[in-house]
């Protein structure tokens, strides 16, 4: 099958790439169109999935066409975007129609619950990797960034932490569980849902936000290190799933949801006197410490003890 069967069969012809709101222009020319209204700006990130390093080779094409669309859809959420679309590089070993069709079919159904439409990429052959370019629309100077954080502010997440790092024993064949158990960690690590209501309604109101890929304590050493501010985080008030209590105990559920990574779940900072109508209007936002003067970012205990640990989260390079 050639590349352009290939786009044609299993891309092309899929409903998310039919166009719609934002899209002058999709798949078919050597460039796709993109259409912002006035006083607008265009939103745009790019994520790299490569087997082994960030998935299990093999995996179901199903829920990997989920993950990586939503993997790069979280990080318009995080700039209180609204999504447009996106690009796919795909790079295959082998043309297997059959984990094409699987892979196409969870890549829409993602692209559909987050309102995103396929406009065009490129195939290549070689070791399997994904690259997803994003597109969202932001109105002018409302784009949530890491560098707005305040003394005072509070410091909170948008839910519950660890579920992606306290599946990874079952994704790799490690450890298997009760479905009770298991089914909601693999549902957060396989279909991570990208928080873009929530990015939306922080606008004008949190002064930084990303989203958590690489664990809570190194992504908040971004804002802090953007914001020149230090940051202060409550172990006691970091939350964690019941399925995952279970599963790694009280002390491993802390672990995973401190340094796990792959939550894609919004950390943000926030004058107090916006909470409490994000919270009246249902808002799944939890405090779980507060912004300081000073650098860095400190983990206490119960009684008030600094614990925090000398490795934060993952790394993608080493020393």
């Amino acid at each position: 099958m050639g590349e352009f069967e290939l786009i044609r069969n299993f891309f092309a012809a899929a409903p998310c790439a039919q166009g719609g709101e934002g899209v002058a222009l999709g798949i078919g020319d050597d460039c796709a169109l993109l259409d912002v209204p006035f006083g607008e700006q265009l939103a745009i990130s790019t994520d790299t999935l490569v087997a082994g390093v960030h998935f299990a080779d093999p995996c179901d094409p199903f829920l990997l066409g989920q993950r990586s669309l939503a993997v790069a859809a979280s990080d318009l959420a995080a700039m209180g975007a609204t999504p447009l679309a996106f690009t796919l590089a795909l790079t295959l070993p082998t043309v297997e129609a059959d984990w094409l069709e699987a892979y196409a079919r969870g890549l829409n159904l993602m692209a559909q619950a987050c309102g995103l439409r396929l406009i065009g990429g490129d195939t290549t052959r070689g070791s399997l990797c994904l690259t997803l370019t994003v597109f969202g629309r932001v109105p002018a100077g409302q784009a949530l960034t890491r560098s707005g954080a305040r003394s005072g502010d509070l410091l909170c997440v948008g839910g519950e932490l660890g579920n992606a790092a306290g599946a990874l024993p079952l994704v790799l064949g490690q450890r298997t569980a009760e479905p009770m158990i298991s089914e909601p960690l693999l549902t957060h690590y396989w279909s991570p849902q990208p928080q873009l209501a929530l990015g939306q309604a922080l606008r004008g109101k949190a002064t930084s936000a990303l989203d958590i890929s690489d664990g809570l304590l190194a992504d908040c050493g971004h804002i802090a290190l953007a914001s020149k501010a230090g940051l202060v985080i409550e172990l006691d008030r970091v939350p964690v799933s019941l399925a995952l209590e279970e599963f790694l105990g009280d002390s491993g559920a802390q672990q995973a949801a401190l340094s796990g990574g792959d939550d894609y779940v919004l950390a943000f900072t926030l004058p107090a006197l916006e909470l409490p109508t994000l919270l009246a209007d249902g808002w799944p936002i939890h405090v779980i410490g507060r912004v300081v003067e000073g650098q860095g970012v400190t983990l206490l205990d119960a009684d008030g003890s600094d614990i925090t640990p000398a490795v934060r989260g993952y790394q993608h390079f080493h020393a």
